[in-house]
């Protein structure tokens, strides 16, 4: 089961394939991360290396799975069910960001946990949206000269100005295939998992899948 929250609450419920119907999550657009100022002043995406990554990444997962197989050699100690739920690899107790936060209190926030994104929620604890650190400047991130007090600015906004907002969520009863479905479709890098009122019960990211796929045998795609 999903829902879209928003500030005014719950927009929908339903399956993966109605989300389609929230014109702003069909694909979620986001800000462009400004790193620095270009010649003219214009925002410069931050270089991406994609082979470093692919062999950093790969590198992890190849060490993930020699040393799950190792331990399957030695035998379970105990009965294990495979993964098929969000609520089997969910991150639980997830960070949230309280709606009114200033960006630059939400990126040192994320920063101090080591994470790329957060739920933001209201005074009651729902979810109405969710903040990625790549859409967001930090001061010490300081353009060249002449973009200073345009930095300072941004980071001074409030997160509610650049979050993702109304967001997807899944329940911790959703199929893992399905969130990872929604997940393609809307090119987010997670969901928040919530229960019918938006109250957040925990976060579940394509981290969480991957993991479980390089790490967990009795993931049902080891059989």
């Amino acid at each position: 089961m999903f829902f879209v929250f928003g500030p005014s609450g719950q927009m929908l419920r339903g399956g993966p394939e109605q989300i389609s119907r929230i014109a702003s999550v069909r694909r979620v657009r986001r800000p462009q991360a400004l790193r620095a100022t270009g010649p003219r002043g214009t925002a410069e995406a931050e270089p991406v290396a994609p082979a470093a990554y692919d062999s950093a990444f790969g590198s992890l997962r190849a060490q993930d799975a020699v040393s799950a197989y190792a331990q399957t050699d030695q035998g379970p100690s105990v009965v294990r069910q495979p993964l098929t739920l969000v609520r089997d690899v969910m991150t639980r107790g997830a960070l949230t960001v309280a709606q009114g936060a200033l960006v630059s209190e939400a990126w040192h926030l994320l920063a101090e946990h080591g994470v790329a994104q957060a739920p933001v929620v209201d005074t009651l604890g729902r979810v109405i949206g969710m903040l990625l650190r790549a859409d967001m400047v930090p001061l010490e991130l300081i353009p060249q000269p002449g973009g200073v007090p345009a930095a300072i600015a941004r980071a001074r906004r409030l997160v509610d100005e650049v979050m993702i907002s109304p967001v997807p969520t899944a329940t911790a009863t959703t199929g893992l295939r399905r969130v990872a479905t929604v997940l393609l479709d809307t090119g987010l890098p997670g969901l928040p998992v919530t229960n019918e009122l938006g109250l957040l019960e925990g976060f579940i990211s394509r981290t969480d899948i991957l993991r479980a796929v390089a790490a967990d045998p009795p993931l049902d795609l080891w059989t």
